[in-house]
Formats: C-alpha cells, sequence, structure tokens
C-alpha cells in the first residue's frame, strides 16, 4: 500500500503548481468578423459549381450568351472562407480534406471551422423543418 504524507504535502515551499494542459494551449477565437458572416451568409445562394473554373466550353456558352461566371472573391483568405461555406451549405459536414486544410492555412483555426458548421447546419436543420 502507498503511503502520501499529508502534512508535509501541504507544508511551506514544498508545493509546486502544476497547470492544466488546458491552461497551457493557446486560446483559440471561434468568431468571425461582420464581414466575415457576411461571406458565410451570402455563400448560401453560392452553387458549387462556382468553386470550380469553368471548362472552355462553358467559357466560349458564357461569352456567346452572356452568362457570367460568378467572381471569386479577392482575398485569399474570404475566399477559403467562402468555399467552405458553400460545401458547408451544400453537403453539411461532409467537407473535402483539401477545403478544410484550404481554410486553415488561410489563417482560420479548427475552433472556427466547428463555429462555421455548427452555426450552418443549425440553420440547414431549421429550414428543412419549414
Amino acid at each position: 500500500m502507498a503511503y502520501l504524507d499529508h502534512a508535509s504535502a501541504f507544508a511551506a515551499g514544498s508545493a509546486q503548481p502544476v497547470a492544466a494542459d488546458w491552461a497551457l494551449a493557446p486560446s483559440e477565437a471561434s468568431g468571425f468578423s461582420a464581414l466575415e458572416w457576411s461571406v458565410i451568409a451570402l455563400a448560401r445562394r453560392d452553387r458549387l459549381s462556382s468553386l470550380t473554373a469553368p471548362g472552355a466550353i462553358s467559357r466560349a456558352f458564357g461569352s456567346l450568351f452572356g452568362l457570367g461566371r460568378q467572381s471569386m472573391l479577392a482575398d485569399p483568405q474570404l475566399e477559403a472562407l467562402r468555399r467552405v461555406a458553400v460545401h458547408a451549405w451544400h453537403k453539411g459536414y461532409t467537407l473535402p480534406v483539401s477545403e478544410i486544410k484550404r481554410f486553415l492555412a488561410s489563417g482560420f483555426n479548427s475552433a472556427q471551422l466547428d463555429t462555421l458548421l455548427a452555426s450552418i447546419s443549425g440553420q440547414r436543420a431549421a429550414r428543412a423543418r419549414h
């Protein structure tokens, strides 16, 4: 049987503070700015086809009939956010790994990805009930 000396465990100078794992990890911001939330909301109307580059025939028909392609966002970070949001609006939590990597590489973190997916899935569920 092990013996623990309770009397000297709390004596002055003998206690050494131990930090918990969660205290050592840097806190990740899980929210978005107003501009980022507007990009997420606008992505609801975008089609999955807006994420792919048009082929030669699509470009020819587009120029012939005046069908313009939706342009990508100029800011690479906002474009990565838009791409993940478009996938989330259409497929829920089923995101391509390449889009997750692009999202994280652009400066967002996993807590923000969780917030985005939870927000969109909640709105998708509410829309499905009505």
